[in-house]
This record gives structure tokens, C-alpha cells and sequence, in this order.
């Protein structure tokens, strides 16, 4: 908290502005945040709270280390740091879902050799696999995932799904769903003692507009 004002590290871009239209339908003026320009720390102006713009896994680690006291980041992003803070509220947007695929035609379950993964989301990959009690080796990906399979270096990928469009088009077909992902908010566990009545607050003018979609 800065002053006597609550502050929010959001994801910048798709989640920034379903963000905005979310808190606009609660009542906050956020039209600092909609017309940015190169500022990345906003405040608005009826309510009691500044937001900071920021990439996608940075909002878990301005939350965990206090500098902001509420985030909003993917569940996938949650799944993959992990993290000290608490998840309290499913906003119900950027909905996708982490699936496992293969090269249309593989049968993957049903060979005993030993099976490699690409991902950009190895912690995911490595815990659903333990889950299912296979021991899979991890590779680590940072750019199109889709690649791998069709250069054969991995026998199947997890990745975040919309659409399968950009599977389709790459020969790949998703055979099972690993976690369904929407948009999150997080608390910093020390301001929600410290400050529970102002993030209180705020929570429940979000969970009202949830409620009425």
C-alpha cells in the first residue's frame, strides 16, 4: 500500500484491458489505465487505488514481495511459479485451457518407450506427469512449441489451447486436457492482514459484477 492507497500489478495487454472493463462496470474511472502512453503506474482517480502495468509473471513477483498488494496474472502463470500469496477470487476471463498434444495419428499411451515433452511450461508438464505416475523427460521451449513434435524432437507438447487452430494447422491434435486457465486475483498475504478492510472492499465490488453476469 502507498499512502493510504491499495496498489494492483496488472498484465499488460488482453488481461489489462478485460481488467479495466471489469472495473469500469464496478465504478472505478479508469481512464488513466485505457490511455497510458509510457506510464506504467496509474492512479484512479475515484477510488482509492494506483495500478502498475506489467509482464505476466512479473505481477506474481511485485505481489509475493509486497510491492504491489493485489495482482491479476493467468492461472497458467500461478501453476507455473507457484508461489507464497493467496488466490482468491476466478474473474472468469482469458479463458484457455493447458492441454497435451501429439502429431495427429500418434498412439502416446501406448508404447513403453520412454517419452520426451516440450513445453514453455516445464513445472506444469512435470507435475501432471507425476500425477499420472509417468516419468517423462522435460524440454524446456521458448518459442512455437508445435515445432518440436514435427522435428522430432519430442513425442508430444503441453501448451496452452484457445482455439486448436495453430494445432490443426501443424499437423497436431489435442488427445487431454491438463488444467483449465482463467484470469486470477492474488493478495499479498501480509496486506491482507494489514489492509482487509480496503481489499476486502475491493473484492467484493469485483464479486458483485461477477455475480451479475
Amino acid at each position: 500500500m502507498s499512502g493510504n492507497r491499495l496498489r494492483i500489478a496488472l498484465t499488460k495487454g488482453r488481461l489489462q484491458d478485460q481488467s479495466v472493463a471489469l472495473f469500469e462496470r464496478a465504478g472505478l474511472d479508469c481512464t488513466p489505465i485505457q490511455h497510458p502512453g509510457r506510464r506504467l503506474i496509474h492512479a484512479v482517480p475515484n477510488y482509492p487505488l494506483d495500478a502498475v502495468l506489467s509482464k505476466a509473471p512479473d505481477v506474481i513477483t511485485y505481489v509475493q514481495h509486497g510491492t504491489c498488494d493485489l495482482g491479476i496474472t493467468g492461472k497458467d502463470i500461478i501453476m507455473e511459479k507457484g508461489g507464497s500469496f493467496y488466490e482468491v477470487l476466478d474473474l472468469g476471463f482469458g479463458k484457455c485451457r493447458f492441454a497435451l498434444a501429439v502429431k495427429e495419428g500418434t498412439d502416446f499411451y501406448g508404447t513403453y518407450k520412454h517419452r520426451r515433452i516440450a513445453s514453455k511450461y516445464p513445472n506444469v508438464t512435470k507435475a501432471f506427469f507425476a500425477g499420472k505416475g509417468m516419468d517423462v523427460d522435460v524440454i524446456k521451449i521458448e518459442g512455437s512449441v508445435e515445432l518440436a513434435p514435427i522435428l522430432g524432437l519430442a513425442d508430444g507438447i503441453v501448451d496452452i489451447v484457445e482455439t486448436g487452430a495453430t494445432l490443426k494447422a501443424n499437423g497436431l491434435v489435442p488427445i487431454e486436457d491438463v488444467a483449465q486457465i482463467s484470469a486470477r486475483l492474488i493478495v499479498n498475504t501480509a496486506s491482507m492482514k494489514l489492509y482487509k478492510n480496503e481489499i476486502l472492499d475491493f473484492i467484493s465490488k469485483l464479486e458483485a459484477e461477477l455475480e451479475e453476469k
